[in-house]
């Protein structure tokens, strides 16, 4: 078999533009498991035809067993666009899907599958989108009603934990006291006359950790995590939002001890006096029922919510036995920036790199804008490596380049914040921005 790719390479240095030439090389060397060759054997196919099935297939098959399911999914996607992904592709779409926890998009496309396929079964699929309810050994029928009632939002279990979180003490700190000790010492919590539950807002600019560490908080105590936004509850129809909203709630009751994320809060709790729509006010009006456990108790359902514009929430919502605590979530500090970028690095091929000394240089910069550093560095040193036919890591140059190229993008957000803290915060709300900005009133 190496005889035969031996010759095979001698033939493409002859006709290197034979295209079926170089794909036949590529599917034998992955035969013999050479995925590094088979992978550039491929990428060169896909440099003189970038919608080559096959090329993008066999490279999706390589990006699966190195374990690069993100990578594989931007290449099932393209298969996806251009109609070209048959239906064993899809079960491993699907399976890279749930790796990278994008269970709502899985879910979609295994109802599609099960659609043309209904006595098609995967039983590491159906575990890993099991919904309230669903049992295994249930009809096509009965599946695919079960994966489509849980509506626009989906359930999961993660497995990240506040260890996973660069930086932010303070905020594990207060969260441990509102919703994971109450979980661990029931009984004392119960003994206060305090209640399992209840809500936390966080806020601050955006990209600083404000979803992952909802996340986190439901892996530390091994519980569910729901995560909706605006979008997944309004409704075209009168009515309908109000019922998605109920059914949010009513899953994660359904399910405790469960961890409600929900994400930009602003939009669903803005002041009602700012409301010309009598449809959106009632919305906001169920959002508060619910939150209180009118009708059904939220007993073990801990609430997270979120927001880059806290001055836009009612203040009803604050009321104590909702959002009773805001907490300002701040761009990390020197040594968070260290940990997150050493985070972001960690599976990339680096040279030399001095975390703590970019860290120095990127004051202000959120989680989000050093993730955008790296990515920057990355495409860089991609495009180096193709140029020269070797992997070029990267270096500590190229990502002090990437700083010159990238601000924090936190700036315009403290602009803005900085008006409310000193004109708007009779409540001493947003003290802590004033702190964070170090100016005194």
């Amino acid at each position: 078999m190496n005889e035969i790719i031996e010759q095979l390479k001698q033939a493409l240095d002859i006709s290197p533009e034979n295209i079926p030439l170089r794909l036949h090389l590529a599917e034998m060397m992955m035969q013999q498991n050479l995925l590094a060759e088979a992978s550039d054997q491929f990428s060169q196919v896909l440099k003189r035809d970038h919608s080559n099935a096959k090329a993008l297939t066999g490279l999706s098959e390589i990006y699966i067993k190195q374990n690069k399911f993100s990578a594989a999914i931007i290449l099932f996607e393209q298969l996806q666009q251009q109609h070209a992904l048959n239906f064993d592709h899809r079960i491993k779409f699907i399976r890279c899907l749930l790796k990278e926890n994008s269970v709502a998009q899985a879910k979609e496309l295994y109802a599609q599958v099960l659609k043309e396929q209904p006595n098609f079964r995967d039983a590491e699929i159906d575990s890993a989108l099991r919904m309230p309810g669903m049992e295994t050994g249930m009809d096509a029928d009965s599946l695919l009603e079960e994966l489509s009632n849980t509506g626009n939002f989906f359930m999961e279990k993660p497995t990240v934990k506040f260890s996973d979180v660069g930086g932010m003490q303070k905020m594990k700190s207060e969260i441990s006291m509102k919703i994971i000790q109450p979980l661990k010492n029931p009984e004392l919590y119960k003994a206060f006359g305090k209640k399992i539950g209840g809500g936390i807002l966080m806020y601050g600019p955006p990209g600083c950790g404000k979803t992952f560490l909802a996340k986190a908080t439901a892996g530390e105590i091994d519980a569910k995590f729901i995560s909706i936004g605006l979008h997944d509850i309004l409704d075209m129809w009168m009515g309908n939002s109000e019922k998605n909203l109920h059914e949010v709630f009513k899953v994660a009751r359904n399910n405790t001890p469960c961890v409600l994320f929900i994400d930009e809060v602003d939009a669903l709790g803005a002041s009602r006096s700012d409301m010309r729509q009598s449809a959106m006010r009632q919305i906001i009006n169920q959002f508060l029922a619910e939150l209180d456990g009118v009708k059904d108790s939220n007993e073990g359902v801990l609430i997270l919510a979120a927001t880059n514009a806290p001055w836009s929430v009612d203040s009803a919502f604050r009321r104590p036995g909702r959002f009773d605590r805001v907490l300002f979530v701040a761009p990390p500090d020197d040594e968070s920036r260290k940990e997150i970028l050493g985070s972001i690095l960690k599976d990339k091929p680096v040279e030399k790199i001095d975390a703590a000394d970019i860290a120095k240089l990127t004051p202000g910069y959120s989680g989000a804008d050093l993730k955008a550093l790296v990515d920057i560095a990355t495409e860089s040193k991609l495009e180096e490596s193709f140029a020269k036919g070797s992997l070029q890591p990267i270096t500590q140059k190229d990502l002090i380049k990437a700083v010159k190229q990238h601000k924090a993008t936190t700036a315009e957000w403290f602009s803005t914040a900085r008006n409310y803290a000193l004109y708007a915060n009779e409540t001493g709300l947003y003290d802590e921005i004033l702190q964070y900005m170090n100016i005194k009133k």
